[in-house]
């Protein structure tokens, strides 16, 4: 596990950007970082632009504000281009090449390709994309352990869709292979 991560997740609203950032976050806290989460809504919520970006630091955050972010989770081409320019030199980004031309991303960052909204269709639910590209995160940055978020689902899922639980966990276990 990493001392500092940061993180802007981004996608259209109902992609899941919102329950992942704060599923991270969750984690996080029941890991004993220090944690921010920041979520941002477009000016409609299904199908509007909808970013968070989460902060996990083993020391004090003296300021939730990512303008470099070391990592992006982008689920669809208007986040990319839009978040790609800032991604820092050393970062790493998770393109779902589900929705994302794979032309679209710059060969000057590390990115990790993966059709999440086809490896959750497989599972069961194009909506568990997201679940999908935050296990590849997970992979990709060592930021976290796999089963600390999986575990943080129920602390996150309200009771009503507790029996969405498992699946969720599957679609986690999915990226993090996939990557």
């Amino acid at each position: 596990m990493s001392e500092y991560q940061d993180v802007i997740i981004a996608g259209f609203g109902g992609q899941g950007v919102m329950i992942i950032g704060n599923l991270l976050a969750q984690a996080g806290l029941e890991q004993g970082f220090e944690v921010s989460f920041i979520p941002v809504y477009g000016a409609e919520m299904r199908g509007g632009t909808a970013n968070c970006t989460v902060v996990l630091d083993t020391r004090p955050i003296g300021s939730p504000i990512v303008r470099e972010p070391l990592s992006t989770i982008v689920l669809n081409e208007p986040s990319l281009i839009k978040f790609q320019p800032c991604l820092d030199k050393k970062g790493v980004q998770i393109v779902n090449v589900s929705l994302i031309d794979k032309s679209l991303v710059s060969r000057e960052v590390s990115s990790v390709y993966i059709p999440a909204n086809d490896i959750a269709h497989g599972i069961g639910d194009v909506r568990l994309a997201s679940m999908v590209a935050l296990g590849a995160w997970l992979h990709a940055t060592d930021a976290l352990p796999l089963q600390a978020v999986q575990e943080a689902l129920s602390r996150v899922v309200s009771a009503h869709y507790a029996k969405l639980i498992p699946i969720n966990a599957s679609a986690l276990e999915a990226g993090w292979d996939f990557a």
